[in-house]
């Protein structure tokens, strides 16, 4: 059910070039029960997922390393990230999503994975919502080397470390990304691995 508080007075283009950048003009009433009408940019990139792949009886965790330039130019010298597999919904479900990124990134062919939740990331800026998977792997699920699709602009490592030394990257400052912090924290908490 919609607000109905607020009123979208106005929605203009800005940028369509890798996603859509919009600007929006729109009214709400405060609590003191006064108009007020805000402009905001609201990036929407789409909706996507992502996943810890574990390993119990190795005790692993299959984590990807890439660059990012958001990052970069914000102070990640290297632009070097160490995170999840994750992607963009496109048209797919989030569950046919993360399969086929699971195959494309890291090479595995999982066919069971489980939501175990979902996570506006960035919402004062960022429509995207994130659904967050675990699924377990070993060895004789691995059909490829992984890496990504050159045509996408992927080149992704594909690192499987220890999870405990994985879990200890957050803390050092090794690992920075949100969504990986997130599934890590599950996997601990849980006792997953």
């Amino acid at each position: 059910m919609k607000n109905p508080n607020i009123e979208i007075q106005k929605t203009e283009l800005l940028s369509d070039n890798w996603y859509t950048l919009n600007k929006i003009t729109y009214s709400h009433q405060n609590k003191d029960d006064q108009k007020e009408t805000h402009i905001r940019e609201v990036y929407d990139r789409g909706n996507g997922a992502c996943v810890l792949l574990y390993n119990k009886t190795k005790k692993t965790v299959i984590l990807t390393e890439q660059f990012r330039l958001p990052t970069y130019v914000n102070g990640n010298t290297s632009g070097m990230m160490i995170e999840v597999c994750a992607g963009v919904l496109d048209l797919d479900n989030p569950e046919d999503c993360i399969r086929k990124e699971i195959r494309e990134e890291t090479g595995y062919e999982v066919q069971s994975v489980e939501r175990v939740l979902e996570s506006y990331m960035s919402p004062g800026a960022v429509t995207e919502i994130i659904y967050f998977f675990i699924a377990e792997y070993h060895e004789g699920m691995k059909v490829s080397e992984g890496g990504g699709l050159k045509d996408e602009e992927e080149y992704i490592d594909v690192l499987e470390l220890d999870f405990q030394e994985a879990f200890n990257k957050i803390y050092s400052g090794e690992i920075k990304d949100g969504k990986t912090i997130m599934l890590l924290q599950y996997a601990k908490i849980h006792d997953i691995v």
